[in-house]
């Protein structure tokens, strides 16, 4: 409101100077005298003001149409002008539009589409690199891989597209299953970019199913120091790449070499439980079972384990029965409602043919927790016992269709593994087997009483009706080899189907 009084008030002065102007002029006697050439010319006041407003126009005409024409001639020699300026924006308005387009069918699917737009933008866009990009995704999209590769190529040549360039060559060759240039290709694009997460993650897995365990480490410690992992996790995951180290470096037959990477990697992670046993089996072997048993205690405190009782039992292994039994009492006498323990001590009791006392071990386990090895641990302990063979075989009856107890389990993928290895043998992710019961039902019985034969007497003579392979295997099998493992097949021939059912309730 005030802005506009104002103008009013300004343009009101104007018009009262002009008008005071033009009246002064006009009542002037002064009048204005000028030739050219020969001739001489004389202007009252009036008309001496319309010839120089007349001159100025001309002499602006004049300037404009030299100004056009000076920048016309900047144009054709190549120079930036108003003229070019506004060629320009023209030209990124449309390869804005076409640009826009391409990344929309892109998005919805639509590949060729994708391309023909993506070459329109690339014609009006002076940034081939963003135009090159949609077309190689466009071509990927359609499945034309060489398409797709000579774009990636032609990026990796330009300094700010190479480390995608290489990206997208390092996917390709992934999806081909070209895992040995995919690694060198990782390896390229680490370096260029070493704090990219997806090259990080791509150039660990490929490591590790080379059994590149040093490389692993390093690229492991540059997700750290990026921030992309956890200390906590780092620790843990160093600790299963140098377990894995160690066993290659048992592999070749460096054993000393072997004992040390062990023995750091339970110091990293000591709930590692096959880091801990190796590293107890190392101590063992270069004569120190205290620190053996120092491991060996710590690791069952968090979390009992059949491969930890395997490495306690590897320290004496010559000593008899009762004399394990009561050796063992330094691992019993821990966490003894862990399951874990109790089916130890019953298979310790087993083993010294003390059979009361290794049923009192199991406890309510044959009830809350009826799986595959605390049922044929019953089977065993009627035997040893000296029950019917119906009773036997109806516990190894219900054996055979009982869940199988913990194993080791992926936790990305759920698949079981019958050991544990450093990466799932199935989706190849680091870490990530847990001991857990898996919510699938495995074909397998879990590994667990392998550390102690199963004495439980020798076959009786057959009766009249037999009792299946299967079945008898079950009972008679040794333990002795701690490699040996313990499996029942869930099929049977007819006969034994029908003795089995007979029997059912005679075991229940």
């Amino acid at each position: 409101m005030l802005w506009s009084l104002l103008t009013i008030v300004f343009l009101l002065c104007v018009v009262i100077a002009a008008t005071y102007g033009a009246g002064f002029v006009m009542e002037s006697d002064a009048y204005v005298r000028f030739g050219i050439l020969d001739q001489e010319f004389v202007l009252g006041p009036m008309q001496a003001v319309l010839a120089a407003i007349g001159l100025t126009i001309v002499l602006y005409i004049v300037f404009k149409i030299a100004g056009v024409v000076v920048a016309l001639l900047r144009w054709i020699n190549g120079d930036e002008t108003a003229w070019s300026r506004y060629f320009d924006r023209n030209r990124d308005r449309k390869g804005a539009r076409a640009l826009s387009e391409a990344l929309m069918a892109l998005a919805s699917g639509e590949g060729r589409l994708a391309i023909a737009k993506a070459e329109k933008a690339k014609r009006f866009l002076k940034n081939p690199e963003l135009t090159d990009l949609l077309v190689a995704q466009a071509a990927e999209l359609l499945g034309d891989d060489a398409r797709a590769e000579n774009v990636y190529r032609q990026l990796v040549l330009n300094d700010d597209t190479r480390f995608v360039g290489v990206r997208g060559l390092m996917k390709q060759k992934l999806a081909k299953g070209d895992t040995d240039v995919a690694l060198k290709l990782a390896e390229k694009a680490f370096a260029l970019r070493p704090k990219h997460e997806e090259v990080q993650d791509i150039l660990l897995r490929l490591q590790t199913e080379k059994h590149n365990w040093q490389g692993a480490r390093q690229t492991l410690s540059a997700k750290l120091r990026s921030g992309s992992l956890p200390r906590d996790v780092h620790r843990r995951r160093d600790a299963v790449l140098a377990l894995s180290e160690a066993k290659d470096i048992l592999d070749t037959g460096k054993s000393i070499e072997s004992r040390e990477a062990a023995i750091a990697a339970a110091k990293k992670s000591p709930d590692l439980i096959p880091a801990t046993a190796m590293a107890a089996r190392a101590h063992i072997a270069e004569n120190r079972p205290r620190p053996a048993l120092r491991l060996l205690r710590k690791a069952w405190e968090m979390e009992p384990h059949p491969d930890l009782a395997a490495a306690f039992a590897d320290m004496e292994p010559d000593e008899t029965p009762a004399a394990r039994v009561r050796r063992f009492q330094t691992l019993t006498n821990i966490r003894k409602e862990h399951p874990e323990t109790r089916m130890l001590l019953a298979e310790l009791n087993l083993a010294a043919e003390d059979f009361p006392t290794a049923r009192r071990a199991l406890g309510d386990l044959v009830e809350s927790q009826p799986d595959a090895r605390v049922l044929t641990l019953m089977a065993a302990i009627e035997r040893g016992a000296g029950a019917k063979d119906s009773v036997v075989r109806g516990w190894l009856a219900k054996a055979l269709t009982a869940p199988r107890g913990p194993q080791w389990v992926c936790d990305n993928c759920s698949s079981l593994a019958s050991e544990w290895t450093p990466t799932c043998q199935n989706c190849h992710g680091l870490d990530t087997l847990s001991w857990k019961i898996p919510t699938q039902t495995a074909s397998s019985l879990p590994r667990g009483a392998e550390m102690l034969p199963l004495l439980v007497g020798t076959n009786p003579e057959p009766e009249e009706e037999p009792v299946s392979n299967d079945m008898e295997d079950a009972i008679d099998v040794s333990f002795s080899d701690p490699s040996d493992e313990l499996e029942v097949q869930g099929e049977g021939s007819e006969e034994a189907s029908e003795t089995t059912e007979r029997d059912r309730s005679t075991a229940a």
